[in-house]
Order: structure tokens, then sequence, then C-alpha cells
């Protein structure tokens, strides 16, 4: 399966399995989501990389994130963030760039981390996301894809055959996220976890399933259990989903 990039070119599906797995911090959907792709011969989308991405392209053309103007800074570029924007969608790949900039590590910083919602909560870009997140998922030449985010279940692809919500107690996904944060303060890893599930469900609700969505509580389910946890379901809703590797 080859690497492919972002593009908002729409092309030609056919009928691949589509999987949309939301959930907070620290639940595990991203790497669960991942390993479940990899042994399914699926491709990724992580969709939480485009807002993180959306927020360093805004600070680096200079939009402050706390100002009060944000959308009328932000939103007339949108189409310009789109034309740089690049991800991995091979789960065996890992980079996100700005043109020629690989921000792949940039945007996995706490800092950047407290900034995202800034830019989450504007409406104009959910809708531009929103719909590059669908051409991704219709456009995929794999046998399936797993996106991961926050809205996907309720928002992006609400007919998908595979819906998940992944989430775990508050502490336990606070442990693993500062695990993931290696010479970051636990406290400001804990802090910056709590602030944005705040922020973020005035947006959207990640935590409660919607009707028709599976529920994955991760919290006393190991890494190898969560995954095949997931694939199982898969498999359940999609019988014709292909054997793992």
């Amino acid at each position: 399966m080859e690497d492919r990039a972002v593009s908002p070119i729409i092309g030609a599906s056919t009928d691949p399995i589509v999987v949309v797995i939301d959930g907070p911090a620290g639940s595990g959907k991203s790497s669960v989501s991942r390993e479940a792709a990899r042994r399914l011969g699926f491709e990724l989308l992580d969709t939480g990389a485009a807002y993180r991405a959306l927020a360093c392209f805004a600070m680096r053309m200079g939009i402050d994130l706390d100002a009060a103007d944000v959308p009328e800074q932000l939103v007339p570029k949108l189409d310009e963030f789109l034309e740089q924007y690049a991800i991995a969608l091979h789960p065996d790949e890992r980079w996100v760039r700005l043109g020629e900039d690989d921000i792949t590590e940039a945007i996995r910083s706490t800092e950047l981390s407290s900034k995202v919602s800034a830019v989450a909560r504007i409406p104009e870009v959910r809708a531009t996301l929103t719909e590059l997140f669908r051409t991704l998922l219709h456009d995929t030449a794999a046998p399936g894809i797993i996106a991961e985010g926050r809205d996907l279940t309720t928002v992006v692809a609400p007919d998908a055959p595979v819906r998940l919500l992944l989430t775990a107690d508050e502490a336990v996904r606070i442990q693993r996220r500062s695990s993931e944060k290696a010479g970051e303060a636990a406290q400001a890893v804990a802090a910056s976890v709590i602030e944005r599930d705040r922020k973020d469900q005035q947006v959207v609700d990640f935590l409660n399933p919607a009707e028709g969505v599976t529920l994955v509580d991760t919290t006393h389910l190991n890494f190898e259990e969560s995954v095949q946890r997931t694939i199982d379901l898969i498999r359940a809703a999609r019988p014709d989903a292909p054997e793992t590797i």
C-alpha cells in the first residue's frame, strides 16, 4: 500500500470499510487505531493532527490565538493552509508537514496543545476540515480506513459502518498522556489534558456515545486487549474485513 498525503481532490472509491473512532486524550484511540489499521492493512487518518497543524500554521502567520479576532484572521487563510498541509496515511508512517517543513514533533508539544481549541471551536474551521476528512475517507485506495478524533461518529461520518468511542477514567488518561510526554512536567501535562477536554466539550461531546456508537472503556484494558477489542468490533460489523497481519 502506497503512502498518500492529504489532498482536497475527490477520487473514486471501491467501497472501503470505514471505521471512525472518537475519544478524549489518553483514551488510547490514537495508538489503538494505528495498530488496528496496521494489522488490517487499512489506512489511518489522524484528524486531530489537522487541527494541531492549523494552530501551528496560525502561530507561524503571526496570529495571536488568545485574541478575540482569531476567526477573522484565520478563516480567510484556510485555503492557504489546505494547500500546505500534508499527512501520512500509512499507519507505519508518522509525519505531518506544512509545505516543506516537517511539524510532526512541534504539533505534539503541550504548549501547542493548549492552543488547539482556539482554532477547533471556529465553525468555519470545523466545516472546512470536516469536508477534507470526508474526502479522504471516501477516497482511500486501501481496503479500509480508520479515522480517529473527536466528532467523527456524530458529525464527520455518522453513517460509517463502524463507530466507536474509546474512553478511560480521567486519572488513567492523564497517566498515559504523561508517559508519552517524556521530559515534560507531569503537572503541566495533566493540566493540559483537563483544560483541553473542558474547552473541546464546549464544541462536541466526545465522552458519551451517541446512538449507534459502541463504547469501549479501556480503563482496565492493556494495549493488546484494546487493539483486539477494536478489531473484533470491526469484524462484527463488517465480516468482510481482511485477515489481520
